[in-house]
C-alpha cells in the first residue's frame, strides 16, 4: 500500500498500472501511473520493478497541468 512516502523502493508491489494513450512509439521514455491508490504513484514503464515517485493528488494535478500549459521547457 502506498502511504505518505515520497518514493517506493519496488514498484512492482502495486496493481493498476497503465500508460498513457498519449505515450507512444518506441523511444522508451513512458512513464506508467497506478490507479486506485489515495496517492498517485509514478513510474519508469522500463523498469516496472524499479522505484516509484509519489505524489499526493494535488500534486499531480498540479505537475499535470504545467506540462500541458508548456511550464517546462525541453
Amino acid at each position: 500500500m502506498v502511504t505518505g512516502r515520497r518514493s517506493l523502493t519496488d514498484a512492482s508491489t502495486l496493481t493498476g498500472w497503465f500508460k498513457s494513450t498519449y505515450s507512444g512509439g518506441n523511444q522508451g521514455e513512458c512513464l506508467e501511473v497506478a490507479r486506485g491508490y489515495a496517492t498517485v504513484p509514478v513510474r519508469d514503464s522500463k523498469a516496472a520493478d524499479g522505484p516509484a515517485v509519489v505524489f499526493s493528488a494535488d500534486g499531480w494535478s498540479s505537475f499535470v497541468t504545467a506540462l500541458k500549459s508548456g511550464d517546462f521547457s525541453a
